[in-house]
């Protein structure tokens, strides 16, 4: 099982400096959409993500409880995380929701023979159904999304588990209040420069404070909100249906 690192406060402090000069460099780039930022990335991708997150990766389905049966994985792209999820859980039937087809012909062939069952769209649209899952998970990708749209589909997760069901989330989490607001402003001036309205989805971090992660997660429902493994920026959390 991964063992949790936090940072010191020294290290948040260079942190925060070196996010604070990058936002400065890259201040003037334009904004891309999110699948064409995917799809251009593709062959790069699983290098970089295992570059990342390797041990996360690899060690995801040590947060799942025995007996797992089926999984909602939104934003699955090429499948990384389903490695370790079928190694411990062979015979699980998946459902996996990715705005880029390339990522999801990628994960076709990652997994031939696998239950799984891939639905190219926006998660935000496409119906879950209602208590339909033993497990949901997102990994490494709600950090694109602000307030609203984080509460829209943690109220949509959660319907779609089934009663005693959990949702699993391993993603990139701001340090503190200051790291969420410079990711914001950031956003906003890449909308305005580009002109892309509010509905288009483009790949900026936004990630938001662990306080507030687990008030959206409480809001919609979810209980005993916790944090399983913490490394850095990233943070693997879990919150129960009941």
């Amino acid at each position: 099982m991964l063992e949790s690192k936090k940072r010191t406060p020294e290290e948040t402090a260079q942190y925060l400096k070196d996010l604070k000069n990058w936002l400065l460099q890259t201040r003037e780039d334009p904004a891309e959409g999110m699948a064409d930022f995917f799809a251009a990335r593709l062959d790069k991708y699983e290098d970089v993500h295992m570059g990342n997150w390797g041990a996360e990766y690899r060690e995801i389905a040590g947060f799942f409880d025995e007996g797992l049966a089926s999984l909602l994985d939104i934003g699955c792209g090429t499948g990384l995380e389903l490695e370790a999820m079928f190694k411990r859980f062979p015979q699980l039937q998946v459902t996996g929701i990715d705005l880029s087809s390339a990522m999801l012909g990628r994960l076709r062939e990652n997994f031939p023979g696998k239950g799984i069952r891939l639905i190219q769209g926006d998660y935000f649209q496409v119906p879950f159904g209602e208590e339909a899952f033993d497990a949901a998970l997102s990994f490494e990708t709600l950090h694109h999304f602000d307030f609203q749209k984080k509460q829209a589909i943690y109220e949509k997760l959660h319907r779609a588990l089934a009663p005693g069901g959990y949702y699993i989330e391993c993603d990139y989490i701001a340090c503190c209040p200051e790291e969420e607001t410079l990711c914001q402003e950031h956003l906003r001036r890449k909308r305005e420069k580009s002109g892309i309205p509010e509905s288009q989805f483009i790949h900026i971090d936004t990630p938001l404070t662990w306080e507030h992660q687990k008030a959206l997660l409480e809001n919609a429902g979810f209980q005993q909100v916790r944090v399983l493994y913490e490394r850095e920026s990233t943070m693997v959390i879990r919150g129960e249906k009941g």
